[in-house]
């Protein structure tokens, strides 16, 4: 019996405006319980240009380690080296190449004519092929194209190096008969395709969608796309147990890991209705216009941080994301403010090069606040004394003397972070350098004190990242 390869599409499905949405952490937690099931291939959400998807799909490439990490690319190039980079660790690379085959598909959802897409299905397929050995091409609509042009497509793909054909009937207009005749008809024209992993998508718009699998089975379909959270899809658990009962008689068995499906079932199903109840009540606005909460997926908190200014590198995207998980898990909702906060704490934190040895500060109602300190760098110890407005300009003023470099103050913040007459004070301070933000925190009883370690802590991250380059 030949093995019939199981593709979960569950985490594609929400990216796709599905009736639920799962945050990072839930995308993982996802994977990880497919992975544990054995089901052959993982698709992802879509690659793009967005720093979140990368990290995404390199924790998912981390975590899972028997099934196959599928990445969609979409139909531009840049996405391809994207994916490639994020799926280093991934034990099953593949590549999808998704592109649509009928004409309605071609002209209003991707705005090309013929000829122009199946230059495109060549240019991604040979780009993909060159960079990773299992490369996926699913024509979408394929049950609607015409039959000329849907054999034309098949070709280009299969020349261009396509490992795994996938054919869609993306309006699920087809009975299970007619989807058969039509596979039977496509080997037969393209003979190609019995050479290699002969895929297929079924909407379940007639509720046909799991007989239409069958049917594909028997007309030499390896591959099935399925959805663990079944949302108009062929059903993971449908197929996989008929599989496991009847595999004799389909002429194909499956790796999936039927003793643990329904556990595992119930598992994700409790995890996509969370996601499902919280899609109906997370556009609330706070007061300070906007706020997140523990369901809001990494993508959600990046775009809030670059609202605020700041351009993160894929590993202080994480810490951050990190960070915020933590809190979020003990509030009901983060704030912008908050947030801010956070970036200071969590993102770049370098090895400091100056560090605060001792401060005296003297103010008044009748004189000039003036500051007199003492920092160390590399063991030696620089002295300052400067006066300002008051007492935490003269401290500034302070530092910027002793360092020999003034730089703009963004941004500065106090907040009292516990109550009571020995209450802490948190400070956050934002200095640009260079046309970029840095951010630093500083937490003491004395709000002084925590606004020179507030802006020490981002004068540190500045001078760092300047030496580096």
């Amino acid at each position: 019996m030949k093995p019939i390869f199981i593709t979960d599409v569950t985490m594609r499905q929400g990216s796709r405006g599905a009736d639920f949405s799962l945050n990072f952490r839930e995308k993982i937690e996802l994977a990880k319980l497919l992975d544990r099931l054995c089901v052959s291939a993982i698709e992802t959400t879509p690659i793009s240009q967005n720093r979140a998807d990368s990290l995404l799909i390199k924790s998912i490439a981390s975590a899972v380690r028997e099934s196959c990490v599928a990445v969609p690319v979409g139909l531009e190039k840049e996405n391809i080296a994207l994916a490639c980079k994020a799926l280093t660790e991934a034990v099953h690379p593949r590549l999808v190449v998704e592109a649509p085959v009928s004409a309605v598909q071609m002209e209003y959802l991707a705005g090309k004519k013929p000829a122009a897409m199946l230059q495109i299905i060549r240019e991604m397929v040979t780009e993909a092929r060159a960079v990773c050995g299992d490369v996926e091409f699913v024509a979408e609509d394929a049950t609607r194209g015409d039959p000329a042009f849907v054999r034309e497509s098949l070709e280009i793909a299969l020349d261009a190096g396509a490992t795994t054909i996938t054919l869609c009937d993306t309006a699920g207009n087809m009975l299970p008969d007619e989807f058969e005749a039509f596979l039977t008809g496509l080997q037969t024209d393209v003979p190609g395709l019995k050479n290699i992993a002969l895929g297929v998508s079924c909407n379940n718009a007639l509720n046909l969608a799991d007989a239409c699998a069958v049917a594909a089975i028997r007309a030499g379909a390896s591959e099935i796309r399925t959805a663990a959270y079944n949302l108009g899809s062929v059903s993971l658990e449908h197929i996989a147990a008929l599989l496991s009962a009847r595999g004799e008689t389909l002429g194909g068995t499956t790796t999936v890991r039927v003793t643990q499906l329904r556990r595992t079932m119930d598992q994700i199903s409790r995890l996509c209705r969370a996601g499902k109840n919280l899609r109906q009540g997370r556009e609330e606005q706070a007061e300070d216009g906007v706020y997140l909460t523990s369901h809001d997926d990494i993508t959600a908190v990046m775009n809030v941080v670059a609202s605020l200014g700041y351009e993160l590198s894929e590993e202080d995207a994480a810490q951050v994301y990190e960070a915020f998980g933590r809190i979020a898990a003990r509030k009901e909702k983060v704030s912008a403010r908050e947030l801010d906060a956070i970036v200071a704490s969590a993102a770049m934190q370098v090895p400091p090069t100056y560090q605060l040895e001792s401060y005296v500060i003297n103010t008044g109602n009748t004189i000039n606040g003036s500051a007199h300190m003492k920092l160390t760098k590399s063991g030696q110890v620089l002295e300052g004394i400067s006066l300002g407005d008051g007492p935490i300009a003269a401290a500034f003023r302070t530092i910027d003397e002793i360092v020999g470099h003034h730089y703009e103050l963004d941004d500065f913040q106090v907040q009292s972070v516990t109550q009571g007459r020995e209450a802490m004070g948190e400070a956050v301070v934002k200095l640009r350098a260079g046309g970029k933000l840095y951010s630093g925190q500083g937490i003491s009883t004395d709000i002084i004190g925590a606004s020179i370690h507030a802006y020490l802590n981002a004068l540190n991250k500045i001078v760092y990242e300047q030496g580096e380059n």
